[in-house]
């Protein structure tokens, strides 16, 4: 649009406030321009880019590449051998490998040697062995374990005498434990539906449908629902729990929609608690903020999530049974610099994430320390530089246009700066809530693979198998023997020594 000179105003003052007008429209547009761009970049890079900000996708495609070049490398080694074997030279063809697992069961095959000399004739006697060890795997096998239960009789009084029936680990189940476990970890850990498990049993001559592996995970969800309680009872009881939620497809009548798994972990290990480790799920069919506040709604003390605005109820001053006291996460705000740095090369957002990152690298030099010695180091070294950093936040913030993605990006931290800073004077409270977002990764990894949960009660299902195997994952146990193992006992385990069967206090038997 060309400017006519003929219609602009002679008076100076009303030319500085259109120019001024002009400018401030200029910079909104920018902003604006800029916003979209960033807009843009996200989506190519979530649809073709890395998916982590430690390039997890391109550490897997150059893993991948090495891996191929080493079996083209090996494929031609292999075929020159064969082609010319005379010309192999064994003691440079030996590699150098690592010693195979001690733990995993020896077989041994004896090469019986000669007994005579083939030069004289005379006996030979043994002077040790060389021992060539192979590692091979013995595929799964299937059998029928018959419980044979004898009778007899008195012949004095014709009482009849029988051992009693066994518990099964679910009523009227003819599953073993071994399997029923394998089919829950196949499920909810491996990532593998049920129809899929059927064809994979099929294969292997075992035939069972689809609908009796859904009757076998129902009821073994029933049985360990008491183990599910007590962890729920755990989790809540901590002085610090980290949330976090994550999207689930469900089936409804005739659509797929989207319901929700919250993820409520324990982990008191940052500031050196004793307590065990634990993850509570909890199934809701959206994403409303009556969800949360039911969930704790017994619950006082500190809680690590996002900012979801569903969260702010439960912060209210007042509050009954207790209040609960925000802490925010530092990863979260980091990350709305860093997509900036990474995609924009931003001049302040790269100087964000490189300040924000001096506090982390503080944290990991007091991890799991007590909580008064967290606090000690955190007001020496790390509140200079939180002050520091709110100042510069301000300054830069004064500069720049509220549509701008690094503004939107500092007022993210400054709205809810005591949040942020609260981990100062309290030395339990973490700067990350990373504990909850590992905690739902393999949920967001398996709803690939099994697309969608067959209805709500289905989610609070897949809830509560969830919450028994992560916290075994949290605690270091294998979760496939502990389900096993539990399944097998926990009908005959007395019930007021149930916690003996939770996995950080489970012993193998």
């Amino acid at each position: 649009m060309t400017l006519d000179p003929a219609q602009l105003p002679d008076d100076i003052a009303t030319l500085k406030a259109m120019l001024v007008a002009a400018n401030k429209r200029a910079v909104e547009y920018n902003a604006e321009v800029e916003n979209l761009k960033l807009t843009i970049a996200k989506l190519q890079r979530d649809k073709f880019g890395a998916s982590s900000e430690r390039g997890a996708k391109l550490l897997d495609q150059l893993e991948l590449q090495l891996a191929e070049l080493e079996e083209a490398i090996a494929q031609d080694k292999a075929t020159a051998a064969i082609a010319e074997p005379q010309r192999a030279d064994p003691e440079k063809q030996k590699p150098a490998r690592r010693p195979l697992p001690e733990h995993l069961l020896r077989e041994r095959i004896v090469h019986a040697g000669p007994q005579y000399c083939p030069d004289c004739g005379g006996r030979l006697r043994k002077l040790g062995e060389d021992v060539t060890e192979t590692l091979e795997h013995v595929p799964a096998t299937w059998k029928v374990i018959q419980h044979v239960r004898e009778k007899f009789s008195c012949r004095k009084c014709e009482r009849i005498c029988q051992a009693p029936a066994p518990n099964h680990p679910i009523a009227r189940g003819r599953a073993g434990p071994q399997l029923l476990a394998q089919i829950l970890f196949n499920k909810y850990r491996a990532h593998l539906p049920l129809n899929r498990q059927r064809d994979i049993y099929a294969a292997d001559g075992a035939t069972l449908d689809t609908s009796t592996l859904a009757d076998w995970v129902g009821a073994c969800a029933a049985t360990l629902m008491p183990l599910v309680d007590a962890i729920k009872h755990h989790v809540m009881a901590a002085e610090r729990i980290h949330i976090d939620d994550t999207t689930v497809p469900v089936l409804a009548k005739g659509k797929c929609k989207t319901g929700r798994l919250w993820a409520y972990v324990r982990d008191d290990a940052p500031f050196g608690g004793n307590a065990a480790p634990a993850a509570l799920f909890y199934y809701s069919p959206n994403r409303a903020a009556v969800h949360p506040e039911q969930h704790l709604a017994t619950y006082s003390g500190i809680c690590q999530a996002d900012a979801y605005s569903g969260y702010n109820g439960l912060y209210v001053a007042g509050r009954k049974p207790g209040e609960i006291i925000e802490a925010s996460c530092w990863a979260h705000g980091r990350r709305k610099f860093y997509d900036l740095a990474d995609l924009q090369k931003a001049p302040l957002s790269i100087e964000a994430v490189k300040r924000i990152d001096e506090l982390f690298a503080i944290e990991r030099e007091i991890n799991g320390k007590p909580p008064d010695e967290r606090v000690a180091v955190r007001r020496e070294r790390s509140k200079p530089l939180v002050d520091d950093l709110e100042n510069w936040f301000k300054a830069e913030r004064r500069k720049l246009s509220s549509k701008s993605p690094t503004a939107r990006a500092i007022d993210y931290h400054l709205k809810r700066w005591p949040a942020f800073t609260r981990f100062l004077d309290d030395g339990r409270i973490c700067l990350s809530n990373n504990a909850a977002e590992r905690t739902v990764r393999g949920i967001a990894v398996g709803r690939r693979n099994w697309t969608f949960a067959g209805s709500d009660s289905g989610g609070r299902r897949a809830a509560a198998i969830y919450a028994l195997i992560e916290t075994c994952k949290l605690n270091g146990i294998d979760a496939l023997a502990w389900l096993a193992d539990v399944l097998a006992r926990i009908h005959d385990h007395p019930a007021k020594r149930l916690d003996e069967l939770l996995p950080w206090n489970w012993q193998a038997a």
